[in-house]
C-alpha cells in the first residue's frame, strides 16, 4: 500500500477536530453534572475486558456479541472483548465490585467501539453517555430513567418535534409463555412482529395455541384500548401480562402530562432488544431520524452472571449525534504579547477571568485569523484594543 494510503482511517471512524471537540465536551460535563445533581455517581469502566463478562453469561446476546471486536490477550491467553456497550460493565460493578444495599445510580461517559456500524452514517466508535438504575422493581424507576432521558435530551438541544417510542417485552414473553411456545416459534413470531408483516403474521398465527392474541397484538399493538378490547379473556386474566400491559399505559399517561410536546406512540409489539429487556422499552427521535437519539429500558436480572441479581432500568446516548444540536463556542479570543512581567501576566489573568481565550502570541502570523481584540501597552499599562 502506499504510504499516502496509510494514513485513511477505517470505516466509522473520525478525527473530531478542535471545534467540534469543545462542544462534545462542553456538552459531556454539563450532561454529567446534571446526572450528579440527581444522584447518579459517575464510574470510569476498563476498555477492555474478558469476553464472558461483556457478554452477560445468564442471556442470549448474540446481538451484543455481533458488535463486540475481541483479542487474545497476551498475557493470559483468553480471550479479550472491546467493550461495546457499558451497561454490562456497570451491572459487573453493581453486582460484584461495590455491592451497595438498596437503590444505586451511576452514571458513564466514554468511548465504546463496535464492529459495524448501528445506524445509517453511525460511527463505529461513539462516545456513550449513559445512566443506570439497579434495586427498583416498580415503574417508578422506569419512569424516572424516560424522565431523566428526556431532561438530558432538553438540555442537549433538542426540544422540538421529538417522537417517543414505549414498548414493553414483557406482554409478548408472557403470551408465549401462557401458549407454551417453543423457542423457534418465539423468533418466528418476533421477526413477524420487527418487520410489522401483518399479513403473514395472520397466516402464520393461524397454526398456534391463542394464535389469535399472537395476531391482535401484532394488528392492534400500537392502540391500548382496542388491544386490551381485543386480547382473549384467558389472556387478559393473566396477572403478570395485565401488570405488564398496565406499566405501558401508566408510562404513557405519564409522558402525556409531563411532557405534552412530545409525541407518544406506543406499540407492545415493538421487540426490540427482546433477549436483553425485560420490561418497559423507550426510544426517542428526532425529526428525519431514523436512529434513536437516545433509548433504554428495563433489564432485571443482568447482573445474575456476576453473581447478585439485581432489578435494573436504564438509558444511553451518542453524544457526538447530541452534539449535532449544539452550536460551537462563540468565545472571543484575545492576543497578547510574550513576556513573563508581573503587570503583563495580570493584565492576561483578568482577560481571561473576563470570558477570553488569551494567546501569548510567538510571532505575527500566531492565531491572528482568531482575535479579535489584543492587549498592547500604552505607555503607562496594558489595554485592551480590537484587533
Amino acid at each position: 500500500m502506499p504510504v499516502s494510503e496509510t494514513w485513511l482511517l477505517p470505516d466509522g471512524v473520525a478525527d473530531v477536530l478542535p471545534e467540534q471537540a469543545q462542544v462534545i465536551e462542553q456538552l459531556r460535563r454539563r450532561l454529567l453534572e446534571s446526572l450528579a445533581s440527581r444522584g447518579y455517581e459517575l464510574v470510569y469502566t476498563p476498555f477492555i475486558e474478558y469476553v464472558e463478562s461483556l457478554s452477560l453469561l445468564n442471556r442470549n446476546t448474540s446481538d451484543l456479541d455481533l458488535v463486540t471486536f475481541k483479542l487474545i490477550d497476551q498475557i493470559s491467553g483468553r480471550l479479550l472483548g472491546v467493550r461495546a456497550d457499558i451497561t454490562p460493565q456497570v451491572a459487573r460493578i453493581d453486582a460484584h465490585v461495590r455491592p451497595v444495599e438498596g437503590i444505586a445510580r451511576y452514571c458513564y461517559a466514554a468511548t465504546v467501539l463496535h464492529t459495524r456500524p448501528q445506524g445509517l452514517s453511525a460511527s463505529r466508535a461513539p462516545l456513550q453517555l449513559g445512566a443506570e438504575l439497579f434495586g427498583c422493581k416498580g415503574p417508578e424507576a422506569d419512569l424516572e430513567m424516560a424522565d431523566l432521558m428526556l431532561s438530558l435530551l432538553k438540555q442537549a438541544g433538542f426540544e422540538h418535534q421529538l417522537h417517543l417510542d414505549l414498548g414493553h417485552v414483557g406482554i409478548f414473553r408472557n403470551l408465549a409463555r401462557i401458549a407454551g411456545l417453543t423457542d423457534s416459534q418465539e423468533a418466528e413470531l418476533t421477526d413477524l412482529y420487527q418487520r410489522k408483516a401483518i399479513p403473514e403474521l395472520a397466516e402464520y398465527t393461524q397454526t398456534l395455541n391463542l394464535g389469535q392474541d399472537f395476531y391482535v397484538l401484532g394488528r392492534y399493538g400500537n392502540d391500548l384500548s382496542t388491544l386490551k378490547q381485543q386480547l382473549s379473556a384467558q389472556v387478559l386474566a393473566d396477572p403478570t401480562l395485565q401488570q405488564a400491559l398496565n406499566v405501558l399505559e401508566q408510562a404513557q399517561a405519564h409522558i402525556q402530562q409531563y411532557w405534552p410536546a412530545i409525541n407518544v406512540g406506543v406499540d407492545a409489539a415493538e421487540l426490540r432488544g427482546y433477549h436483553y429487556h425485560t420490561g418497559l422499552m423507550f426510544a426517542v427521535y428526532g425529526p428525519n431520524r431514523a436512529v434513536p437519539l437516545a433509548q433504554g429500558g428495563r433489564y432485571d436480572g443482568i447482573g445474575i452472571a456476576f453473581g447478585r441479581e439485581r432489578a435494573a432500568t436504564g438509558f444511553s446516548c451518542d453524544l457526538y449525534v447530541l452534539a449535532q444540536a449544539n452550536p460551537a463556542s462563540d468565545t472571543p479570543v484575545m492576543l497578547a504579547p510574550l513576556g513573563k512581567e508581573p503587570d503583563l501576566q495580570a493584565a492576561i489573568e483578568q482577560a481571561r477571568q473576563d470570558g477570553f481565550v488569551v494567546i501569548q502570541a510567538l510571532n505575527e502570523q500566531d492565531q491572528q485569523s482568531r482575535a479579535s481584540q489584543r492587549l498592547v501597552h500604552n505607555g503607562t499599562a496594558w489595554q485592551r484594543q480590537s484587533v
